[in-house]
């Protein structure tokens, strides 16, 4: 295997930057899945039938702290990142941990936020409105959930391989993913939350 000091640690090999262009080309897959899903909920978010409308079900502090959550752990995957290129490991691995720490407390609001939806109704048959939203909120919380195993994933693997190449590509390639999940959330935030209260 022959690496590049020049690059980065992540893009030092060539099997690492076809790595890196393989999940962009991953991440417009994911991107068609969550426009197809926006899609379906702007054209069913006025179809609620005899149910509640995002006016009478959302609320907006738990959204607020849940934004709060995941935009910090945007900084903090970014700070891990910047500790990898410096190859401070210990620091990278603090900053890591914050990053599925702050997921976690996401992923337990937004738990909290689908029993309180079940609880007044708002379940998945109560109305086109309601699945299309849950189907959304369920598919990137899904994401949070699946991020954040492999975050374990990559802070054991740092722990026993320490920071070589092929962690640190797997790192950069985790930090991407985590930052399209936030940017999924800001559209969630501004166009679903954030409207349906108006």
């Amino acid at each position: 295997m022959k690496i590049n000091h020049s690059l980065p640690l992540e893009y030092s090999t060539h099997q690492n930057q076809m790595n890196i262009l393989g999940f962009w080309v991953f991440l417009g897959a994911e991107i068609m899945l969550f426009a197809t899903l926006f899609s379906g909920y702007f054209t069913l978010v006025n179809r609620t039938g005899n149910g509640p409308t995002g006016a009478d079900i959302f609320e907006i502090t738990p959204i607020l702290l849940e934004t709060m959550l995941l935009l910090t752990s945007s900084f903090t995957i970014g700070l891990a990142i910047h500790a990898m290129r410096l190859g401070n490991k210990k620091a990278m691995n603090v900053y890591f941990v914050l990053t599925l720490l702050l997921g976690l407390g996401f992923l337990s609001l937004e738990v909290y936020e689908f029993i309180h939806y079940v609880h007044i109704g708002a379940g998945l048959q109560t109305s086109a409105f309601t699945a299309a939203l849950l189907t959304l909120l369920g598919t990137h919380g899904a994401h949070v959930t699946f991020g954040i195993f492999w975050g374990l994933f990559i802070i054991g693997q740092l722990k026993s391989r320490g920071l070589t190449p092929e962690v640190a590509n797997k790192s950069f390639i985790f930090s991407l993913y985590w930052h399209f999940l936030d940017v999924v959330w800001i559209f969630i935030f501004s166009f679903v939350y954030l409207k349906g209260m108006m």
